[in-house]
């Protein structure tokens, strides 16, 4: 079966400007690769934001990840792929250490994120959470209102001054692209807002506390195909400040947003390149396999 780069499937577009930042986005990839060597991974040449190390990950006798080394750079977008149960919901919630909530869970090996090992014991775990954002499948705004919604985090860390509580609610409103749907009824509750709308606002939520990695895990799942829109050029626009790790099953997705695709199985990480050599020039025939449709 040809391995030829899988077509898109059709989606209103959200915005003209964002259909143009997916098509930015896809140039400075194609550059990237033409600056590599011919047998050589782009993301080597790229500065590391998320490196993995050797990592091993039990429930209890039970092990879900198999030594698993992996450098995601810095401001960019990196998909997880893969069928459901390979662990990859599994990794990304060891960047921000949730797997520590879980009773009988161990964790061996190395993470480093901007430099620093996340399992330092002088680490403060708060501080950690929030470097490392996380937006989760479902929408889960707080029952409050957009405006407290999105100040939550920041009063948590101290910060009570209105009026700077005020511009930090309209700048993480804007990155969300969100900001010019609600500006008139901040004081509103979050739950009235559409599904979209939601997710859109719990990003916002995220950036408030200005993380440098922001985790999404299946985000647009539960979303229509115009929220989905939305989110995948939020997607592209917020890598200029955040390096972005998703975990998507749709792979149309993955290769529309990401600039580099992790493939798991069963566990295991079996290749990671940049997005367009992976779905077009796989090395392994499993990740081949899995991107024809033939299994997964």
């Amino acid at each position: 079966m040809s391995t030829s780069p899988l077509p898109e499937t059709e989606r209103p577009s959200a915005e003209p400007a964002g259909a143009s930042r997916l098509e930015e986005a896809r140039a400075a990839n194609a550059k990237r690769r033409e600056m590599a060597q011919p047998d050589e991974d782009p993301a080597l040449k790229e500065e590391p934001m998320v490196e993995v190390e050797n990592l091993k990950l039990f429930y209890g006798q039970k092990q879900a990840l198999m030594d698993i080394n992996i450098a995601m750079p810095r401001k960019r977008v990196t998909a997880l792929i893969g069928p459901s149960g390979c662990g990859k919901s599994t990794l990304l919630r060891c960047f921000n250490r949730m797997n520590d909530l879980i009773d009988a869970c161990r964790v061996v090996g190395a993470i480093k994120i901007g430099g620093r090992d996340i399992h330092d014991p002088r680490l403060d775990v708060t501080e950690l959470r929030k470097n490392v954002g996380m937006v989760f499948q479902k929408p889960n705004p707080f029952p409050k209102s957009i405006f407290e919604n999105i100040a939550y985090g920041p009063r948590i860390q101290g910060n009570n001054d209105k009026a700077k509580l005020t511009e930090i609610v309209e700048t993480s409103l804007r990155r969300s692209a969100l900001w010019d749907e609600v500006k008139d009824r901040l004081h509103d509750s979050a739950l009235g807002l559409s599904g979209g709308q939601q997710q859109r606002l719990c990003i916002a939520r995220a950036v408030a506390v200005e993380p440098e990695v922001l985790l999404m895990d299946e985000p647009c799942s539960a979303l229509d195909p115009i929220s989905t829109g939305r989110i995948e050029d939020l997607m592209v626009d917020l890598k200029d400040r955040y390096t972005i790790v998703i975990v998507t099953h749709n792979m149309q997705q993955a290769s529309r947003v990401s600039d580099y695709t992790a493939f798991m199985l069963l566990g295991e990480l079996i290749e990671f390149r940049d997005t367009t050599t992976l779905f077009s020039r796989p090395t392994d025939k499993r990740t081949e396999d899995y991107i024809t449709g033939r299994f997964g």
